[in-house]
């Protein structure tokens, strides 16, 4: 008798991870599935380790790849054209599927009839344990979608591992991974959503994306590979292929929505990046792929965010250092430098009116308002100039202040540096007015006279600066120069690293790492505070009730 759900997990040279992955599916509250273990031709332990996760469970088929594709493409289709049941599911080795996946997903297609069922995904950062949605706006309840026309917003959701697919919707379309080419998903699932006649959502979670951004560059995951050139070059050529394949399917209405997609997630990535890449390897990337930008539909442009708009009318218009710049702003309330009014009186980003009416859209930010609101929301720029290392933990920081807004007084400004490690660190100094719109100060951090909890402190912080005008306070984040080398030492029981924050804004990070007893006890502290916290937190009002009265 055939298996209900066929479960394919795929794998290449990742024989530490394989067994959790494969231990998930063989977990599924469905019980009656074929698990295909297929190998894209691992070199190092990875077939000797499936073979022996076989021989556990009858359930469990090995398949291994004569050669190498150097993609999932190749071993998903070989799994799809071995497998026996009439549902399939697909697993990339270092993720999980939670145990009621299969089982959810199933009901969804047999309780709807549709070709595909589709479920909420669990990002989980490795490094810290963070678990965040993907795009949860799209699987708020359960439902059945009438064709893809009917809710393009379910473009955004292109990875193929959280669904459940129908063989006879698979076969019938003739659907298979592009082989050859990175980003393979992406192709696919536009091509499941449009060739879908109905698809099933279902609001519970049931894939468990690991996402580990600091792995070793050899092992470094697809998604995780933006620094290289050909990682952009596979994105635009996956683009190209969906975009062909919507037009010769009649789908060119949906073109868009798949270009508003492509800008806000696949483009935005990139974006984010830019203020840590050297200008040769912006350079590489502007020639890569603004030939595809210019061929998308001004609306989809004319939907992202303006931070957004800005950074890609910049890139197009070949102004690559200012775009950089402007990167710095991308996803957080960060003013630009400098702003110019039009004759009608607009506000453009940067210090001259656009020529180019296109370009002029772009760096219209007149829907800023940055003179119009109140000042705790007041968009300001916070870099610091200058990193003075001393002795024993003592920072001497210049910083700058940008208010294109013109939201504060022609004079000093009152300023504290506020740093959220152990209890906290408040450091007031002044800010010296340059020009209107222009102030500039300096002030010493020193982190030895941070207050510590007994048991220590460990961690990353980023500082902040707060500015007091009017009896309010407005506070944003500080950015460091990106070209400053990482400073690193003993600050009392503690190792300390001072360097620029890795990844997107690049704002001022300081990492603390526990030394000696408190090093030794750290293991034991997790799963301490999770124990006593709760009655720690009730203790700890009782008495703020008590010393209040």
């Amino acid at each position: 008798m055939a298996p209900k759900v066929t479960l394919t997990v795929i794998v290449h040279n990742d024989a530490h991870r394989l067994p959790r992955a494969v231990a998930s599916l063989r977990r599924q509250t469905l019980r009656d599935v074929e698990i295909i273990i297929s190998d894209d031709h691992s070199t190092d332990s990875t077939p000797q380790v499936a073979r022996e996760l076989a021989a556990q469970d009858p359930r469990i088929r090995f398949l291994r790849l004569p050669e190498n594709s150097g993609g999932c493409g190749a071993p998903r289709n070989a799994a799809i054209g071995v497998a026996r049941a009439p549902y399939l599911m697909f697993l990339d080795s270092d993720d999980e599927l939670p145990d009621n996946a299969a089982e959810t997903l199933l009901r969804a297609l047999r309780d709807s009839g549709a070709d595909f069922a589709i479920g909420g995904v669990e990002r989980v950062r490795t490094d810290t344990g963070r678990v965040t949605p993907w795009h949860p706006h799209l699987f708020t309840e359960a439902r059945t979608v009438r064709g893809i026309r009917e809710s393009p917003e379910f473009l955004f959701d292109h990875l193929s591992t959280n669904k459940m697919y129908r063989r006879a919707f698979i076969d019938r379309c003739d659907l298979r991974f592009p082989v050859g080419i990175h980003y393979e998903d992406q192709l696919f699932s536009a091509q499941a959503f449009c060739l879908a006649d109905a698809f099933a959502v279902v609001p519970d979670p049931v894939y468990r994306w690991f996402i580990s951004p600091y792995e070793a560059e050899d092992a470094l995951s697809i998604s995780n590979q933006r620094h290289r050139i050909e990682n952009v070059r596979d994105r635009v050529g996956v683009a190209r292929l969906i975009d062909t394949f919507l037009t010769e399917h009649g789908h060119a209405a949906l073109r868009a929505d798949k270009d508003y997609k492509f800008l806000k997630h696949d483009v935005r990535m990139y974006a984010g990046d830019l203020p840590q890449r050297e200008p040769g390897w912006i350079k590489q990337f502007t020639e890569e792929i603004c030939p595809y930008l210019n061929t998308l539909a001004p609306a989809a442009y004319a939907r992202l965010p303006r931070d957004q708009r800005v950074v890609l009318g910049l890139l197009r218009s070949g102004r690559l250092d200012e775009a950089r710049t402007a990167a710095r702003s991308l996803g957080r309330a960060i003013a630009p430098r400098e702003v110019t009014r039009g004759a009608a009186g607009q506000v453009f980003w940067g210090d001259s009116v656009p020529a180019e009416p296109d370009l002029a859209t772009e760096l219209d930010v007149s829907d800023l308002e940055l003179t119009e609101r109140r000042f705790p929301r007041a968009l300001l720029r916070h870099e610091i100039t200058q990193v003075e290392p001393g002795p024993g933990g003592v920072l001497d920081l210049s910083v700058r202040t940008w208010d294109p807004g013109l939201q504060l007084p022609v004079g000093p400004v009152a300023a504290m540096l506020r740093l959220a490690a152990g209890r906290g660190l408040s450091t007031p100094f002044r800010l010296d007015v340059v020009h209107p719109g222009l102030y500039e100060g300096s002030v010493r951090l020193d982190l030895a006279a941070v207050r510590m909890p007994p048991h220590g402190f460990a961690g990353t912080r980023h500082p902040a600066l707060a500015l007091t005008h009017r009896g309010e306070r407005n506070s944003g984040p500080l950015l460091a120069p990106l070209d400053f080398p990482r400073q690193r030492g003993s600050v009392g029981r503690h190792f300390v690293t001072v360097e620029p924050e890795g990844r997107g804004a690049g704002r001022l990070q300081i990492v603390w790492e526990r030394q000696g007893a408190a090093a030794r006890i750290e293991p034991f502290l997790g799963p301490l505070r999770r124990s006593a916290g709760p009655r720690v937190r009730r203790a700890r009002a009782l008495w703020r009730g008590i010393t209040k009265n």
